[in-house]
């Protein structure tokens, strides 16, 4: 008795009340004072105007979006009640009577469980027991169960039939940051809001409002920053507002939030980045090093440059990004003309490099070190060309030694350097690809279907029948196994490889029956078997081609510029298969 009188003394001295965080303080009573959920406020205005008012909620989002202060502040739409009497209304800016309880969070109808620390089927056992049993007080039952995705299957089980008929009196709110964790059976039960992350510039106008009634200056500078690294979450963000507050003694300023959330200046870290993109190294070392004795920490400004790269290429694809409200005046501006400036090409890569750099920063003992070293290469390696710029080079270079002038280019786009820009290699071309709006198809080889009775009148219709018909076994033997001696409607003679399987004769056979709907003789040539087999011949044409690739001189000159480099591939443009020539059938004598 004796503290309880003590507390009371206490909290009745102004001076002696516990300072309350802003983000309790101004935590929102209704719905009018909710931020960035304009969406879920008019679905949820209109249902209540109809009367269509569902048993059950879920609210999805991020952390500190307001899930838990949407549930309560519908618990006291549900429940309020004023000198009119009892009715569900949005309207809540007078107190009813069970608002005071239900904001306080010690209403006897309002209860609040967090299923992370109550996941198992017994907890849920005693909501089931106690829904038979009408409210206390209020009109409505209101359960609101936090962090719902943590309950254990048994708990969603045994929740399934209370959540599907409930009683008229008992409403559920649910709340998750894992709305995939819970089951689609709970879901199909409730109605599904998702809380969307608040944007910077209504945040910021939220921001404003509370140090304009906290009577606080604040520099905008500082509260984009704020923003930015609340990144839409209300909480989060006034969290960080009342660290702010504290750090710079009664002012927010953007020099002490910078040092609070350990932040390089902006204008700075847009320096680091020009003077690496133009390969500056030694200015972009020596900015680097004044950043971290100033308390930046390495990894923090790795992040710093690959966020601002990310915000070029973003100004670079959508122009209208550089007007967003969270951005600093440094940023709008220089972000544009870097954006101009910079290629596309350049800017991925160098978000490659500084993505890579920031993760073998966290794993390094020597931050700065990783740091300077990630900065070293995304300088070497900010101008490098293209690889269709090296072959053009090249190319330029090897024409330009070349002693005789070769044909007229085609598609080889005019090099920068040493060779002219009428001249082309003669064996081979480098083409630009086309752009996608005019790109048209090109016309390729297709296996044509056969109907159920086909026609077969050469030995390459036999295999574009057996690759049609998807019988790989079929076509390997044609292609690999067999070498065709003659061939005429109705009669086949081939010759067979030494690794080939004398049963391929009757399967081809059976085949061919199956297919063209006639009978086939296929016969073994008694003849020993001449030249090569059709996929030897291909795998031949392909080593010649190889060759003779070797011998060109832009590849002669590419291998040799890039030590170690091979040529592992080399693709022959031949679409036809090369089919040996076959004898004609005999003429008979009596024919005209």
């Amino acid at each position: 008795m004796a503290q309880r009188a003590r507390w009371r003394a206490e909290m009745a001295d102004p001076q002696s009340t516990p300072y309350l965080v802003l983000a309790r303080k101004y935590r929102p009573r209704d719905f009018s004072t909710l931020v960035g959920q304009d969406a879920m406020v008019q679905t949820l205005g209109n249902a209540f105007a109809q009367n269509r008012i569902h048993h059950a909620f879920i609210l999805t989002g991020v952390r500190g979006v307001g899930k838990t202060t949407t549930a309560r502040i519908l618990a006291r739409a549900f429940n309020y009640e004023d000198e009119n009497g009892r009715r569900p209304t949005l309207d809540l800016q007078v107190e009813g009577q069970h608002c005071r309880a239900i904001i306080e969070g010690r209403h006897v109808d309002v209860i609040e469980m967090d299923a992370a620390s109550n996941t198992g089927i017994g907890d849920i056992r005693e909501i089931i027991d106690s829904v038979k049993y009408g409210p206390a007080s209020a009109p409505y039952k209101v359960y609101v169960i936090d962090e719902v995705h943590m309950l254990s299957t048994a708990a969603f089980n045994g929740l399934l039939k209370t959540l599907e008929e409930p009683p008229p009196y008992v409403k559920f709110i649910f709340a998750t940051t894992e709305i995939r964790k819970v089951p689609i059976t709970i879901l199909s039960r409730c109605q599904r809001f998702d809380l969307r992350r608040i944007p910077a510039d209504v945040m910021t106008a939220y921001l404003e409002k509370i140090l304009g009634e906290e009577g606080i200056g604040f520099e905008p500078d500082a509260l984009a920053m704020i923003v930015r690294a609340g990144e839409g979450s209300a909480r989060d963000s006034l969290s960080l507002l009342d660290q702010a507050i504290a750090h710079g003694g009664g002012s927010v300023s953007a020099a002490t939030v910078k040092t609070m959330l350990g932040l390089g200046d902006r204008a700075r870290i847009i320096d680091l980045f020009e003077d690496v993109m133009s390969a500056r190294v030694a200015e972009a070392l020596t900015a680097l090093r004044e950043l971290y004795d100033l308390g930046a920490d390495p990894q923090t400004l790795l992040a710093d440059l690959a966020e601002f790269t990310h915000l070029v290429t973003r100004i670079k694809v959508v122009p209208a990004a550089a007007d967003d409200a969270s951005l600093t005046p440094d940023e709008r501006t220089r972000g544009r003309d870097l954006a101009g400036r910079l290629p596309m090409r350049a800017l991925t890569r160098a978000w490659q490099i500084l993505f890579k750099g920031n993760e073998e920063t966290g794993r390094a003992g020597n931050a700065l070190q990783v740091a300077e070293m990630t900065l070293i290469r995304l300088a070497y390696a900010a101008d490098l060309p293209s690889p269709d710029e090296v072959i053009a080079k090249l190319s330029g270079q090897v024409l330009a030694n070349a002693p005789l002038t070769p044909p007229a280019p085609r598609g080889l786009p005019p090099s920068g350097g040493g060779g002219g820009s009428g001249a082309s290699a003669t064996a081979l071309r480098v083409e630009p690809a086309p752009a996608i709006a005019d790109a048209t198809p090109v016309s390729r080889p297709q296996a044509v279907v056969q109907p159920a009775l086909a026609t077969v009148a050469t030995y390459k219709d036999l295999i574009a029948l057996a690759t049609a018909k998807r019988d790989v076994l079929v076509k390997l033997a044609l292609e690999s196994q067999m070498r065709p001696v003659s061939f005429e409607q109705g009669r086949i003679e081939v010759a067979l490889a030494d690794n080939a399987d004398p049963g391929m004769i009757a399967t081809l056979s059976a085949r061919l029956q199956t297919w063209t709907g006639q009978r086939w003789l296929v016969m073994v040539s008694t003849k020993p078997p001449e030249g090569m087999t059709i996929r030897q011949e291909r795998d031949q044409r392909k080593e010649q081609a190889t060759a003779a690739a070797h011998e060109d001189p832009l590849v002669k000159a590419i291998l040799e510029t890039f030590p170690g480099a091979k040529l592992v591939n080399v693709s022959v443009r031949d679409d036809e298969a090369a089919v040996p020539e076959i004898a004609p059938a005999p003429i008979e004598e009596d024919d005209e």
